[in-house]
């Protein structure tokens, strides 16, 4: 039988380990939104005398209810000026909707009905916003059969042109309209 000796002033050799898996970075855990109840069999579209098609309410419908998220593709400020940089400055169709300072839903990609809620300066509905979504919610009780809106508050720029009032007109007919879906109104000429 043979003993392995070792040699004097030899290192000990040690098996070497195989490298440890280089772990991935951590991620961050995906935000789960949870998931907030809406009732879009609450309303149904059909042709408006407001502006092309609007939602109308297919049953009473309580103060207070949320009826529907507005959903679409959702940009940048950014990515939505480049989309719709060649839009005519005459075009008051829009379906985007800010969410925030970073965030705007574009409800003519990936939408639902409920960019077909039109505007009105007596509202029946608002826009809520939860946790970076758009809810529109109910503001009085709605009757079966009419017509859901809310204030769109389009808000104002310096670069509009001079007629933007009557590019974005209203057309709700309520006896406390201001004339347009734009917000602040607009200030009366001193004298």
């Amino acid at each position: 039988m043979s003993v392995a000796r070792k040699k004097k002033g030899a290192a000990k050799r040690t098996p070497r380990k195989a490298p440890a898996p280089k772990k991935a970075p951590k991620k961050a855990p995906k935000k789960v939104v949870a998931a907030i109840p809406t009732r879009p069999q609450l309303m149904r579209l059909r042709r408006s005398r407001v502006h092309g098609r609007g939602a109308f309410a297919v049953r009473r419908i309580r103060k207070g209810t949320r009826i529907i998220e507005y959903l679409g593709d959702r940009i940048t400020h950014r990515v939505a000026d480049l989309r719709y940089e060649n839009k005519s400055n005459r075009d008051n169709h829009t379906f985007l909707f800010i969410v925030d300072r970073g965030v705007v839903i574009d409800g003519g990609i990936k939408g639902n009905e409920a960019r077909f809620i039109n505007h009105s300066c007596d509202p029946n509905c608002e826009s809520v916003i939860d946790d970076r979504r758009v809810f529109i919610e109910s503001i009085r009780t709605i009757q079966a059969g009419e017509e859901l809106n809310y204030d769109y508050q389009i808000g104002r720029d310096r670069t509009d042109p001079p007629d933007v009032d009557e590019i974005f007109a209203c057309r709700c007919g309520a006896a406390s309209c201001r004339g347009s879906m734009l917000w602040p109104p607009k200030r009366k000429a001193r004298k």
